[in-house]
């Protein structure tokens, strides 16, 4: 009889390079109609229509190998690759990492079954270890991309249960995922980090946007989530937002590395920006 699981656990554990526990990765089936996908959003996340035999289905919720001891989380390529230096760091921040995770997600039991909830709370625990990683790995721009889709978890879980404030942690992710991405654009311009060590920039599993994809991501984010006290500073900040998606849709027609999704809602934010820079012009 076939397996109708959604994900299986590895047979062979890895070992925890900060505390040495021993660690079974889940992962995704993918087969027998398990994923149905849907449209793109203009935030390049892909959605997934939910089949009647298995309901729906969230392959965000499994990219991120976290210890279930120690709190030590990481994407798979980055996670047992570790100098020694970046392990003290991770080791003597260990409790405090655990105890930010407690009033929003309890202590998530990593050794079941992923969950939404567990899911983004393994991003919330990358988010913080990559703080400690050195610049080599491109760990901003990974807090950045785990921000983001700790955001897009939230509001999956708001959906199905609306009364319990996902939105406004959703909220909280994004602006975290604003400061991330447009902080990864200026380390990336100054040279002091490079975003092209980082693999891949999807946002989303299917497909990588790579740096074209990064700098849409950050201006869509500042425009949405960006500060808006200060009006001199939103108006530089729109601008300067308008500018780099007017570089992105400009270049000319669709192709294999500037696609139409990002071609298309490049020229959206473009307009939606013009717009709000045109409405002050007037008033």
């Amino acid at each position: 009889m076939a397996n109708e699981s959604i994900s299986f656990f590895s047979k062979k554990p890895v070992s925890c390079p900060v505390c040495d526990a021993s660690i079974y990765r889940e992962e995704l089936r993918t087969g027998r109609g398990r994923l149905n996908a849907g449209d793109l959003t203009d935030e390049l996340r892909r959605e997934y229509v939910p089949s009647k035999k298995y309901g729906a289905v969230y392959p965000l919720v499994y990219p991120v190998t976290v210890c279930p001891e120690c709190g030590y989380a990481a994407f798979p390529q980055d996670f047992d690759t570790v100098s020694d230096t970046v392990i003290e760091r991770i080791q003597v921040s260990s409790e405090e990492r655990l105890n930010a995770l407690k009033p929003i997600f309890g202590r998530p039991d990593f050794g079941a079954p992923r969950t939404l909830e567990t899911g983004c709370a393994a991003y919330f625990l990358a988010m913080s270890c990559y703080d400690h990683f050195d610049t080599e790995c491109a760990p901003t721009i990974k807090r950045g991309l785990c921000a983001l889709r700790s955001a897009w978890l939230c509001n999956d879980m708001h959906r199905s249960r609306p009364s319990e404030n996902f939105d406004y942690l959703a909220a909280v992710f994004y602006r975290k995922a604003r400061f991330y991405y447009g902080l990864a654009v200026e380390r990336e311009q100054d040279g002091s980090e490079s975003i092209g060590n980082a693999g891949h920039l999807g946002p989303d599993l299917d497909k990588n946007y790579g740096y074209d994809g990064v700098l849409y991501i950050a201006s869509l984010l500042e425009f949405r989530y960006g500060p808006t006290s200060d009006e001199a500073f939103r108006r530089q900040a729109l601008d300067r937002a308008k500018r780099t998606v007017a570089r992105l849709f400009g270049m000319g027609k669709a192709s294999k590395n500037k696609p139409t999704a990002i071609l298309d809602n490049a020229r959206d934010v473009y307009d939606r920006i013009s717009r709000e820079l045109g409405d002050k012009d007037d008033e």
